[in-house]
């Protein structure tokens, strides 16, 4: 199984295989603020919003009533009712189990019905004594890539991760900008060609692009990995 408990000796940011694209899983890590990324809340296992998927794992938690988290990540193969299966980037397979209380994260704050085959996960919960992780959020194709800006567009933006090029979607009434770790903007228009990127959005399976939730440019806005 692909879930592992917080605090364990598996660092849990291998673990988020937050795309793959073109073959290649991708891997990146957070900053700035958590301002537009359109998720508000929290639950007794952590914040819901997209940062929390890259945030630090948190202590285990003082109340014994309250089971320590555990994670699963991969792509989702198969769709049973409530449970979803996953195939692990290293191979192995999980059961996610989804109910109306799990937070779902698909670009914005969304339900369970977005959730398709052949999506990626990274979900969080607790796992149950048949195997499964029940979980109290699921973030779908979340990715958070150091980029550079290679083309803008009205509507995309053309970006270059490592070797691959990427399309980054923009999304109405939801991408914004930070500049030097300002206040989210929704005005793009201090963007240019050549600047380095973080971009925190999430993957399309069906064309390698991404809709983009969040760009960051300027001082800390992100390192490569």
């Amino acid at each position: 199984m692909s879930g592992y408990e917080t605090g364990g000796t598996v660092d849990r940011r291998r673990f988020l295989a937050t795309a793959a694209l073109r073959g290649a899983t991708v891997v990146g890590t957070v900053v700035g603020t958590g301002a537009g990324t359109g998720l508000i809340g929290a639950t007794a296992l952590g914040a819901v919003d997209a940062d929390a998927a890259f945030a630090p794992p948190p202590h285990r938690p003082l109340d014994p009533a309250i089971a320590a988290s555990s994670f699963v990540e991969g792509r989702i193969t198969g769709i049973d009712g409530g449970v979803l299966a996953v195939a692990g980037s290293y191979g192995d397979h999980s059961r996610v189990r989804v109910t109306n209380a799990t937070s779902v994260w698909k670009v914005r704050a969304t339900t369970a019905a977005a959730i398709e085959t052949g999506d990626g996960l990274y979900a969080r919960g607790v796992a149950m004594p048949d195997g499964t992780l029940a979980a109290d959020a699921v973030w779908v194709n979340i990715v958070n890539l150091h980029t550079t800006i290679r083309g803008i567009e009205k509507t995309r933006l053309y970006l270059a991760h490592g070797q691959h090029e990427i399309v980054g979607n923009l999304v109405a009434d939801t991408t914004n900008a930070t500049y030097s770790g300002a206040s989210p903007t929704a005005d793009l228009s201090r963007l240019h060609i050549g600047q380095d990127a973080q971009v925190l959005g999430a993957w399309r399976p069906s064309d390698d692009s991404v809709d983009i939730v969040r760009v960051s440019v300027g001082p800390g806005a992100g390192s490569r990995r």
